[in-house]
């Protein structure tokens, strides 16, 4: 993956399968060697620990969550984007939200090497916080 379009692309796509609660299709993104630092500090190394550091969150653990873009930066020569965010979250009739971001690691064939993520402290959300309905 060499373009500036196609790490954008990437990025957007990547986020939608979080919104559409696609666990598998989020797997799908990260090479085999795929490192996870989490926004509390942890850290999960290989396919199988990064999928069990999510089951959590697509199981439903947290009510509905999902990513609103804020910005979007790419700098293809080095395959890196960094994709800042509002995270919703929903249970019952209690919304909640918080800003944060990642920075993601590309490598050569297109897949996630390196996901760092990082989110500020819990802050109230100036717009409403719906969550989007899912597909189908």
């Amino acid at each position: 993956m060499s373009t500036r379009d196609e790490l954008l692309a990437a990025t957007r796509a990547f986020t939608d399968a979080f919104n559409r609660n696609d666990l598998d299709g989020v797997m799908a993104w990260f090479g085999d060697d795929i490192v996870y630092e989490q926004f509390d500090g942890r850290v999960a190394q290989g396919r199988a620990a990064v999928r069990e550091a999510f089951e959590p969150q697509f199981a439903g653990a947290f009510g509905r969550m999902w990513f609103d873009e804020e910005d979007c930066f790419v700098d293809a020569d080095a395959g890196r984007a960094l994709i800042t965010w509002t995270c919703g979250t929903a249970r019952g009739d209690r919304a909640r939200g918080w800003q944060g971001l990642d920075i993601l690691h590309f490598d050569g064939d297109g897949k996630i090497t390196r996901k760092l993520t990082y989110g500020k402290a819990e802050r109230l959300v100036v717009r409403p916080v719906e969550a989007p309905a899912l597909p189908g």
